[in-house]
């Protein structure tokens, strides 16, 4: 996102950026991590993957991808089969909102429009408080404030008060950073993003080899050989296929990604386990 575009996008990972960083590889986008305060990472993109917006046309004549849609997707697929949810947080000319991504349970959003008209269901917001272990009294009451009509906020106000509710949690986003505002990112070498790094694709060889590592010595671990590794394995490859597909037949590319990441997980999940159940040798 540059300077003056209206559309963009950031991701807030509820884990340390060690635990991300593996994983954000596989999305295969160049992207900047940092840490967030107290047990929080963040994920900003590079470049446009929504390529232009919501209403923009790429060069074929195809509706672009819409950045809610590409968002939610990368946040599907970045708490597949991880131990932390991943929010989205995304905007653009006409609208702003968020999708949570905790596992393999359906993600949950809410939108509101440019004015700030919220456009969601109130639920979603009691899920979001539930699934991020939000008080549900005082947490919740202040989330449910942002469900109301209100004509002193619009989008980037509903947005701010989102984060405000979560800064509780310790989530603190580094100096200089406005969700909403369209203005251009600090650099991460800069005093504002002293602890920031840029992330980029490395070749399936290393993301393959880094996933593993990271898998192994997380609390993912015991789930890495045996019954349970091989079951897990097993519901990635049977919920993959269908959500590959679904994302294909809709064309939303983060959906489909998605699909692919789980098979990938699944597959990769068998081959672990049968490797590893074959001793030294087996790689010989």
């Amino acid at each position: 996102m540059d300077a003056t575009s209206p559309v963009g996008a950031l991701l807030l990972c509820r884990t340390s950026p060690e635990a991300v960083r593996p994983v954000a590889r596989l999305l295969r986008e160049p992207l900047l991590l940092a840490p967030a305060g107290d047990g929080w990472s963040l994920l900003v993109p590079e470049g446009e993957p929504w390529r232009g917006g919501r209403r923009a046309e790429s060069a074929t004549g195809e509706a672009a991808e819409p950045v809610d849609r590409v968002m939610g997707g990368w946040a599907t697929a970045l708490a597949v089969g991880s131990t932390w949810p991943v929010l989205a947080l995304w905007w653009d000319g006409d609208r702003a909102g968020y999708t949570l991504a905790a596992g393999f349970r359906r993600p949950v959003g809410y939108v509101w429009l440019a004015d700030g008209t919220p456009a969601g269901e109130d639920e979603a917001m009691r899920t979001f408080a539930e699934r991020l272990g939000l008080d549900p009294v005082l947490d919740v009451q202040a989330l449910e404030a942002l469900t109301r009509p209100d004509l002193d906020a619009d989008a980037r106000v509903r947005l701010r008060g989102l984060l405000a509710v979560l800064t509780r949690t310790g989530l603190a986003l580094p100096a200089g950073l406005e969700p909403g505002e369209p203005s251009a990112r600090p650099d991460p070498e800069s005093e504002g993003w002293p602890d920031a790094e840029r992330i980029e694709w490395t070749g399936w060889r290393d993301a393959v080899q880094v996933d593993l590592d990271a898998a192994e010595h997380s609390r993912l671990g015991p789930w890495m050989r045996g019954p349970r590794a091989r079951a897990l394995a097993g519901a990635q490859l049977a919920a993959g296929l269908p959500l590959a597909l679904w994302g294909a037949a809709r064309r939303s590319g983060g959906w489909a990604f998605a699909g692919v990441l789980l098979m990938a997980h699944g597959a990769l999940g068998l081959a672990y386990d049968r490797i590893r159940a074959g001793g030294p040798d087996a790689t010989g």
